[in-house]
């Protein structure tokens, strides 16, 4: 971002301040005229050689070469060796980000540890030297007589992040109480010492409670005395042990209980131990839910990225990197017939995704669910692997395998990696996760806009972090050996080689044998859909960019997909154009970003409850996360008036967001000339591209002609959102056609997108026109085939199974591409649009939307049929019904007349065109006629 930010503070800033509606101040404009002053005003002669002579004079002091040589030489010497140390730095830095969290994690421990060593023999055996000073000077000082327990804490500490690496959530609850404990006891031994004063010198206050002691107790004894400042310190160390053992006051009887259990001294029932075991998780359970939850997702985060190894998984894990091979998948093979335990654990897996996510699991399982509990996955009871089949140890229940660490790179030619492997067992390519770092920078960089405005970006931790995605499963399995039964009873020479997991479904890939036709397996997809018990089966013929057949088949468990997580991947790559946007995952594994500014315009489609509304938003809220004001503006078209109100006032919008559908239009047409004129711009300066313009304003090359008061600026992006095209389309659809025919075929090089998006992808909505100049397309679930032939040009939306499961189809591509849609919640989007309100209020234009004032010259056509307009408007929006010869019978008029008035209300989009014989239809609604009626008299709409 930090080429964003210098080029924001390149540009002029006359012209920035133009941008936003704001004028520069006069302390700017005072600076040039002060230079030109002496040019043009007539001072006398005397004085113009004094001038002169007093700027010739300062000349010859550089003239002696050796110092300044000299100089030069130390400089180079000296930056030279500056950069060498800074590289050095680098490159450590860059090494400890790229360890591993768990090296990460031992650090610190050891670290702990060796600062215990080093704290235990300064205090204990009167450590020499500066190291023993420092130590009695801060450890010492600070904990006075009790200086000898600081050793054992720091210890104790140290010897918990080696035993527990896997629990960090529990760090933040024992510093607390470590802290309380401490001070509540250094302050009672510092009232039990007498309290002494810094006044009784540092040895009096070290032989007590130190600084901490002093410090808690002096302004306890000050406020109320050591009557009630002692019970104070007393109830604050009780709170501290409490925090430390995980013990709530109302657990006390049964810690009490529970510890005579251990001595022996009390006899336990089965139920009690039960209970004992379970107390501490729900203990820390308790304390997660009070914490804010923005702290809770951050201290609870890595907890299953951070899995616990064996030496043995770790050096094989070792190996395989180093060979750059895919592991493979330790789960049980194909060939293997499944126990009771792999029965158990398929239909628990199944049942889990059922009862989470409201779908129903997959009748391949569904009948083994007897007797099995729901909570398995999260009772931590293991599925059963292949390493288990081969009498290998059984993973801990609670700790989770790492995925192959060479199940990321799917894409590839190599199918060396992507085929069974001796043991039978099919390879799981999904993508993994990308690592999250232990701190993402925040976005804290501020850019100077115009005005002298300092706008911040939203902050990324504003957006949800989401899970790091499910990775194989039992069902997985049970999917494989259905369609290996399919081929093997039809007599198929096919084998399933990998399967990659997506949010929503799982492809799974298959290799064709010698001389089988594609064919046998596209005929055969009623079978699959019948083996697999599940009716949205869609075949890929082939798979792009590999030999293999790809069948995508619905999860019995979708994940959600967040925003944050697409968002901090661009953020990640330190890709900065602002008009990257985040649409969701891919069936790979991977994030799908798109570029608006090379799509260049893309058209959204689907059914309602698709997901097209979520993508929008997305889209939206994508672009003031990543994006300025003086970077993009908006232009949002909401006809539906409730889908776009929270976006109300944001700094981006250049008009307040539209929901009157002839406003739109008129907008549409604004646009058009906004494109115009920059095209007038870019042909005056000669250049190709506005982002080359804009390069030109910033950097100083591009300057207005001498003569003109224009002042050049930087133009923004500016992005156009119809949120449904079918109202302007039913409104005037000979305009908006046009405009939009217009925008979409010129409109890239100006930098103009639009995203049009409707929920009827019919012909009549989406023209031919229309899609012959929006090369991109993003089609949820439709309803029938014919509306995936109209939005995608080919069949395939039709077995997309809705909520955000979408098929992309980007400029360029010959094959869309499955996904599944971002979502961002209500409270994420308020929370981002407060920030951007609280940066800058918005500067509108009046010229978006023109309204009716500039229509009056037209009005001359009317001529003396001006009441007689008004009565048959009136008539005809009131009965909602437009005919001519109506129009003859009930104002007694002739033929021709009629005729007039109903091409007069044609002109002003009262009636649409004729349709032969047929009545014509009415676009004004009855509610509506006050405004028609004002409309034609002249008069301003209200």
């Amino acid at each position: 971002m930090a080429s964003r930010t210098s080029g924001k503070g390149s540009q002029g800033t006359a012209g920035t301040a133009k941008r936003v509606g704001r004028t520069p101040g006069p302390a700017r404009k005072a600076a040039p005229a002060k230079k030109t002053a002496p040019k043009k005003s007539a001072a006398p002669a005397k004085r113009a050689p004094a001038k002169k002579a007093a700027a010739r004079k300062p000349a010859p002091k550089p003239a002696p070469s050796p110092p300044g040589g000299l100089y030069r030489l130390v400089r180079a010497v000296w930056l030279g060796a500056a950069h060498g140390v800074g590289a050095v730095f680098r490159s450590i830095g860059r090494g400890a980000k790229g360890l591993d969290p768990a090296h990460r994690k031992d650090g610190l421990a050891l670290l702990l540890l060796g600062l215990a060593l080093v704290v235990a023999a300064g205090t204990w055996s009167n450590l020499q030297g500066p190291v023993g000073d420092l130590v009695e000077m801060l450890v010492t000082g600070a904990f006075g007589r009790l200086d000898l327990l600081a050793p054992i804490l720091l210890g104790a500490m140290a010897v918990r992040l080696i035993l527990y690496p896997e629990r960090p959530e529990a760090n933040g609850r024992i510093v607390i109480g470590l802290s309380a404990l401490v001070i509540g006891v250094l302050g009672q031994v510092h009232i039990a010492c007498g309290s002494p004063g810094r006044e009784a010198g540092t040895e009096a206050m070290q032989d007590a409670g130190g600084l901490i002691g002093w410090a808690t107790s002096k302004p306890l004894i000050f406020m109320m005395g050591e009557v009630l400042a002692v019970p104070l310190l007393v109830l604050l160390t009780v709170f501290g042990l409490l925090v430390v053992t995980a013990t709530p006051v109302n657990a006390i009887p049964r810690r009490l209980r529970q510890l005579g259990v251990r001595l022996g001294i009390v006899e336990p029932t089965p139920e009690e131990v039960a209970g004992y075991e379970d107390d501490d998780e729900r203990y820390d359970e308790q304390w997660r839910e009070a914490l804010p939850e923005r702290t809770r997702r951050r201290g609870t985060r890595r907890t299953d990225a951070d899995p616990v190894h064996d030496h043995d998984q770790a050096e094989e894990d070792a190996l395989t990197k180093r060979r750059r091979t895919r592991r493979p998948s330790a789960q049980p093979a194909m060939n293997r017939p499944l126990d009771a335990v792999d029965v158990a654990a398929a239909a628990a897996a199944a049942l889990d995704g059922a009862v989470l996510n409201g779908m129903p699991p997959s009748p391949v399982v569904a009948d083994l669910t007897q007797g099995v509990s729901v909570d398995r996955e999260r009772t931590g009871t293991p599925v059963p692997g292949a390493r288990e089949a081969e009498g290998e140890e059984r993973p801990k229940p609670g700790v989770r395998k790492p995925a192959p660490s060479g199940a990321g790179d799917a894409t590839g030619g190599d199918r060396s990696g992507a085929t069974a492997d001796r043991s039978g067992a099919v390879p799981d390519l999904t993508k993994p996760a990308p690592e999250r770092p232990e701190g993402l920078p925040a976005r804290a960089e501020q850019l100077q806009l115009s005005g002298d405005i300092t706008y911040s970006l939203p902050s990324l931790d504003l957006l949800e972090r989401g899970g790091p995605g499910k990775t194989r499963s039992a069902a997985n399995d049970a999917v494989v050996a259905s369609l290996t039964n399919v081929f093997s009873e039809f007599k198929v020479d096919a084998a399933v080689t990998g399967f990659t997991r997506g949010p929503t479904v799982t492809r799974y890939e298959i290799e064709l044998g010698p001389a089988v036709k594609v064919e046998k397996i596209t005929a055969l997809a009623k079978n699959i859909a019948y083996a697999v018990a599940s009716p949205d089966v869609r075949i890929i013929s082939p798979i792009p960019g590999k030999s293999a057949v790809g069948i995508e088949i619905p999860n019995s468990d979708r994940e959600m997909v967040n925003l944050g997580d697409v968002l901090r991947l661009a953020d990640a790559a330190e890709d900065d154009h602002p008009m990257l946007v985040a649409l969701g995952k891919n069936v790979e594994g991977g994030y799908e970003m798109a570029n608006l500014a090379k799509m260049p315009h893309v058209l959204v489609a689907g059914a309602t409850g698709s997901g097209k509304s979520s993508c929008i938003n997305c889209l939206i809220t994508s672009i003031m996360v990543r994006a300025t004001p003086d970077d993009v503006r908006m232009v949002l078209v909401d006809p539906k008036r409730v889908e776009l109100t929270a976006y109300e006032g944001i700094p981006h919008l250049i008009t307040p967001i539209i929901t009157n559908p002839k406003k739109a239009a008129e907008a549409l047409q604004w646009v058009v000339r906004e494109m115009d004129l920059r095209y007038d711009d870019l042909a005056n300066f000669g250049y190709r591209h506005i982002d080359d313009f804009n390069h030109a304003v910033r950097s100083g090359k591009c300057k207005a002609p001498e003569g003109s008061e224009r002042e050049l600026s930087p133009y923004p992006y500016l992005l156009v959102i119809v949120d449904e095209l079918a109202d302007l389309m039913m409104v005037a659809p000979r305009d908006v056609e046009d405009s939009i025919v217009r925008i979409t075929q010129l409109a890239r090089a100006a930098g103009i997108h639009l995203v049009l998006a409707t929920q009827r992808p019919s012909v009549d909505v989406v023209t031919g026109l229309i899609k012959a100049n929006v090369p991109s397309r993003l089609a949820f679930a439709t309803s029938s085939l014919a509306d995936s032939r109209v939005i995608l040009d080919q069949p395939g939306a039709e077995k997309l199974i809705g909520k955000g499961d979408g098929l992309f189809l980007p400029m360029g591509a010959n094959k869309p591409t499955r996904m599944q849609g971002a979502f961002v919640t209500e409270d994420e989007v308020a929370a981002v649009v407060q920030h951007c309100k609280d940066q800058m209020a918005p500067v509108f234009r009046d010229d978006v939307v023109v309204g009716t004032k500039q229509k009056k010259e037209i009005d001359e056509d009317i001529g003396d049929d001006l009441d007689l307009l008004c009565q048959a408007a009136e008539l005809v929006v009131s009965t909602q019904f437009g005919s001519t010869s109506m129009l003859q019978r009930k104002l007694r008029v002739g033929f021709a007349k009629a005729g007039r008035l109903m091409d007069l209300m044609e002109s002003r989009s009262i009636v649409g065109p004729s349709e032969g014989s047929k009545a014509r239809d009415v676009l004004v609604k009855p509610d509506e006629l006050d405004g028609v009626l004002a409309v034609i008299r002249g008069e301003s709409a209200s």
